[in-house]
């Protein structure tokens, strides 16, 4: 049997001079790059060097839109209405789009950030809300959800490709929601850990929630995070590990 998966990493989400983690280097080891629009980070020049690195080094570019909530990084819940959630979306695809157009590039796959994503994950009418923006803006873009959510279900309901991703540092509930951060078990600090669930859902569809329980899951994207203090190192072990497992790393575009 053959495996195949796409890395993909959060990125853009810095300011002008100021850049955290480490994004130009990470994007020798990902395939897929979401790139934050302003709302929870990021900004118009970080922004356009992000896409034109991105396209440099032939990874997927995709929109990462979030609360508008810079103090919070946007990982703090707040009450919207699924329109309120349709009109964000919107407004951040619309804006990234056009660095990619003017870089010469296309948009891949469009993933929500921090609480949106977790939000939309287990509400329904929040993710059909996000969905339809995806699908009205363009249908041909590829929608990332939590594996299993409301979201990725919003996304094939309205006739969007949809992409089941999962998480190498995070903690898994028995719902098959991830450990809230503010929980001290929330992260899986070490890397090796982090690795071998990660081929475990991959290879077993399954991962072994903090209730000592495996549940089912399917793994057609990992995220990995680029802010960490070891992030490209990190970037680096899982890419050659995977390869070493016999896991194919390529495009999500090219795995579905």
């Amino acid at each position: 049997m053959s495996f195949s998966v796409d890395i993909n990493c959060d990125m853009g989400e810095s300011f002008g001079a100021y850049e955290i983690g480490r994004d130009e280097e990470i994007l020798d080891f990902v395939t897929s790059a979401n790139i934050a629009c302003g709302f929870h980070a990021g900004d118009p020049a970080t922004m356009r060097k992000t896409v034109k690195s991105a396209i440099e080094k032939g990874v997927g570019i995709g929109v990462h839109p979030g609360l508008q909530d810079l103090v919070g990084f946007g990982r703090r819940n707040m009450s919207i209405s699924p329109k309120e959630a349709y009109d964000l979306v919107v407004y951040q695809i619309g804006a990234l789009s056009g660095f990619v157009k003017a870089e010469g590039g296309q948009l891949q796959h469009v993933k929500p950030h921090g609480a949106l994503f977790n939000m939309a994950a287990k509400d329904a009418s929040l993710a059909e809300g996000i969905a339809e923006a995806v699908y009205d803006v363009d249908s041909e873009l590829i929608l990332f959800g939590l594996s299993g959510s409301e979201l990725v279900n919003a996304g094939k309901k309205v006739g969007l490709k949809t992409a089941n991703e999962v998480f190498s540092d995070r903690t898994y509930q028995y719902d098959g929601s991830l450990t809230a951060r503010t929980e001290s078990n929330a992260l899986i600090t070490d890397s090796n850990e982090a690795i071998q669930q990660v081929v475990r859902m991959i290879k077993e569809n399954k991962v072994k929630t903090v209730q000592g329980e495996d549940l089912s899951i399917l793994a057609e994207t990992i995220c990995i995070h680029g802010d960490g203090v070891h992030a490209l190192d990190f970037a680096k072990n899982i890419s050659s590990t995977l390869n070493e497992a016999g896991i194919e790393v390529k495009k999500i575009k090219d795995i579905l």
